[in-house]
């Protein structure tokens, strides 16, 4: 009977060692299932975060898609045209959110790389076509040299007046076509063309003028003190720039208005002033001139317009060169007013007037007794000139001290030479003073073929001394 209680307690204790496994088997069951819920729940963070960065990355690769497709068609294309007009603006990014980032950098770089690319192929091929017109102006320039001469000798040669009226037109033609080529070879590089000699800046001038149309409106005032010249290396540079000055000024002014040229003396130089009447200019294209006249860039032939204008290019390679210095601002007049500033070291000199005389077409110096030449017009219906001023009274005779050195000048003051010249040939000077009016193109013809006629009556009366040998028609003694 025993044995009951025992089976009681067995039976017990394998039910309480059952409901302890069953206790642990639902415990590591429900651990089991936090820990999938918690996988679970990771996983789908993870998903979640890699669609958002997925999308990210999408929203980003479509942006920077964008970003190129800006910069192929609109960054490039202006940036192309801003270096041939550098007012054209040049777009930025089109999404702020690239700035400063590796994107940035990049498409920084290629628009960095293509400018310098684009801009050392225009230098390439502007210097090409610069090399090209320089060898052709150059050859230009010299056969226009050579009919200048035979048209000159020609001249000489010929007596008929129509014939001598046909030649200096087709003179004046063959000078304005070699100013062109000039102006074109000097903007390329080229050298001016010719060597002249030591020159008076006032006949420097008056040559310069020579070579336009209208240059009977240009009205010159010669305000120098001394007998001021232009060194023989400078001269035609400096003719070059006065001629462009020149021109642009008659070019934009009415042709019944005068253009002035003042020829003024300082203590470190002399200056030639232009004022014109004309049109004027705004305040961005005297910019632009002076931006030309400096000569500091270098310059490019597309940069002269279409058609090119190369006045002003030429005179600021000539500058450049040179060391003398040209100012364009507006004229008082409501014109144009231009400086040429011709220092006196190294490029102004004082000439002897007893040794080398001043041509008489140029306008002498206004100086104390000496009155300037006017170059008014003849009234109408007048013949000849007005009688000439009344000469200053002659001097007293010259004292040793005359003959002396010349007085050193003061630091930066051009040098200044005293005239040696006896008092006949100061009156007979001072008789140069007569008014010369400016003559229109027809009259210039007309005494010149009176000369011919001239030239040809008197040959005719010599040809009928029986000692002289027989002649041509020409006027040409025949061998």
């Amino acid at each position: 009977m025993t044995s009951i209680p025992e089976a009681l307690l067995w039976c017990l204790s394998a039910g309480t060692a059952a409901a302890v496994v069953l206790a642990a088997l639902s415990l590591r069951a429900r651990g089991q299932r936090a820990g999938l819920r918690t996988r679970l729940s990771a996983a789908e963070e993870q998903n979640s975060a890699t669609l958002h960065s997925n999308t990210e990355l999408s929203a980003r690769l479509r942006a920077t898609e964008a970003e190129i497709r800006h910069l192929a068609g609109t960054r490039l294309p202006d940036l192309t045209l801003a270096l041939a007009h550098p007012h054209v603006p040049v777009p930025g990014l089109k999404d702020a959110r690239f700035a400063g980032t590796e994107t940035d950098h990049a498409l920084s770089g290629v628009l960095e790389q293509v400018s310098d690319a684009i801009t050392k192929e225009r230098s390439r091929v502007d210097a090409a076509a610069q090399s090209t017109l320089r060898g052709a102006t150059t050859t230009i320039q010299a056969l226009l040299y050579q009919l200048q001469t035979a048209l000159q000798e020609m001249q000489h040669r010929y007596d008929d007046p129509g014939v001598a009226q046909d030649l200096l037109n087709a003179d004046f033609l063959n000078e304005q076509a070699l100013r062109r080529i000039q102006a074109t070879g000097v903007v390329c590089g080229a050298w001016p063309g010719l060597t002249r000699e030591d020159s008076y800046l006032a006949e420097l001038v008056v040559g310069a003028t020579s070579r336009l149309r209208g240059y009977e409106r240009v009205q010159v005032s010669n305000q120098l003190r001394d007998p001021v010249a232009v060194v023989a290396r400078a001269v035609e540079p400096i003719a070059i720039v006065v001629t462009e000055l020149l021109a642009n000024a008659l070019h934009h002014s009415h042709r019944e208005l005068p253009v002035t040229i003042t020829l003024q003396q300082g203590n470190r130089g002399a200056s030639v002033i232009v004022d014109d009447y004309g049109v004027g200019m705004h305040d961005d294209e005297i910019k632009a001139a002076m931006e030309l006249l400096s000569g500091d860039d270098d310059l490019l032939l597309t940069q002269l317009g279409d058609p090119p204008r190369s006045g002003f290019a030429a005179a600021g390679q000539l500058v450049r060169q040179y060391g003398f210095g040209v100012h364009v601002e507006p004229s008082p007049y409501g014109g144009v007013r231009a400086v040429v500033y011709i220092p006196g070291d190294p490029l102004l000199t004082v000439l002897d007037e007893s040794t080398q005389p001043m041509s008489v077409m140029a306008p002498l110096p206004h100086r104390s007794g000496m009155p300037e030449r006017s170059h008014s017009a003849l009234p109408t219906g007048a013949t000849t000139p007005p009688p000439p001023a009344a000469a200053p009274a002659a001097p007293a005779a010259p004292s040793a001290a005359s003959h002396e050195a010349p007085a050193q000048p003061a630091e930066g003051e051009l040098p200044r030479r005293r005239r040696r010249k006896p008092v006949s040939e100061l009156d007979e000077s001072a008789g140069r003073t007569d008014s010369l009016p400016p003559r229109s193109p027809e009259e210039t013809g007309s005494r010149w073929a009176a000369l011919q006629r001239g030239t040809e009556s008197g040959r005719a009366a010599a040809q009928s001394d029986p000692s002289e040998p027989p002649r041509s028609p020409e006027g040409n003694a025949q061998s």
